[in-house]
């Protein structure tokens, strides 16, 4: 059923998002007769659908997608690389897998070309990723370079037994010093393509502890933030819930003239693991990139 956030946006735009594919294969599914909508055809994608409709694609039709590429055009900061496991720090505005507008340059073509062999761990079409960090967030993410370490990184993940720290410049100054977040994460019901904290979600869970306090150019906050789950956008959700969105965050109430910023100050600093060859711990840190050190530097006390 639409939602209102959908409503009067063009057809061809809502199959892409309901078919997760490119605007282009949902014009050609609504061209092929694939799409009904309140159980008629459409023959056009230009026509504007209304709050409250139905829409239903006929996926047998949906093109199967292509394997990922190895695209040796992205750069990628590998910080540590053995047998089993892949650790970069991702650079802000690179997408970790291919998708619907994201064909290539992403974090998995890049590691395809750098290892070929990562093509034959975990799922095909995203090929060792066993997390990971939205495309405007920076950062350490370990992927699987073997079966055995992308089962067990894995499991070790669904028993939250991966750390993952995260540095976030957030608006206004939080009550306490530390805390958790403790709220469910689903589908915004009003905006399919964003996460909110709704009622039916997943559990999801954020400890946070405020690192410095800032007043100008307006009140914010340095907070670490500490996942013990991992749901897409989880801690740019979560701090939005509690009124101190991430500063730059467009989607989620974090973009203000008042002190501006490239994309999301969010950067994912620490990971730690056992180590699915030695059974070992392992622990990496990545320092504030630029981009986001600039924008806390013009904070002030």
């Amino acid at each position: 059923m639409i939602p209102s956030a959908l409503a009067d946006q063009r057809l061809d735009r809502v199959v892409s998002i309901i078919a997760d594919v490119s605007r282009s294969v949902a014009a050609a599914l609504i061209d092929a007769g694939a799409v009904t909508v309140d159980g008629e055809v459409w023959g056009s994608g230009k026509v504007k659908v209304r709050e409250g409709q139905r829409i239903a694609v006929d996926v047998s039709l949906v093109p199967r997608k292509e394997l990922p590429a190895a695209d040796a055009s992205v750069a990628l900061d590998v910080v540590f690389v053995d047998a089993d496991v892949i650790v970069i720090n991702k650079q802000p505005g690179i997408v970790v897998h291919p998708g619907a507008g994201n064909p290539t340059g992403t974090v998995v073509n890049g590691v395809l070309a750098l290892y070929p062999q990562v093509a034959e761990v975990g799922d095909p079409m995203r090929p060792g990723i066993v997390h990971r960090l939205d495309a405007g967030t920076s950062g350490l993410m370990v992927i699987a370079r073997s079966a055995r370490a992308y089962d067990a990184l894995v499991d070790a993940l669904t028993r939250r037994d991966v750390t993952r720290v995260y540095s976030a410049l957030v608006w206004g100054h939080p009550e306490v010093d530390e805390g958790v977040i403790d709220a469910p994460i689903g589908r915004d019901h009003r905006d399919p393509t964003k996460m909110a904290v709704v009622v039916d979600g997943k559990v999801a869970r954020t400890r946070f502890e405020v690192m410095e306090r800032y007043e100008t150019p307006q009140p914010c906050a340095l907070v670490e933030c500490r996942l013990e789950t991992g749901r897409t956008h989880q801690i740019r959700v979560h701090l939005e819930s509690i009124g101190h969105p991430v500063v730059g965050d467009a989607a989620y109430g974090g973009a203000r003239s008042s002190l501006s910023a490239p994309r999301p100050m969010l950067h994912a600093r620490r990971l730690s693991f056992a180590h699915p060859g030695t059974g070992e711990e392992v622990s990496f840190e990545a320092p504030m990139p630029r981009d986001m050190a600039e924008v806390v530097a013009r904070c002030g006390r």
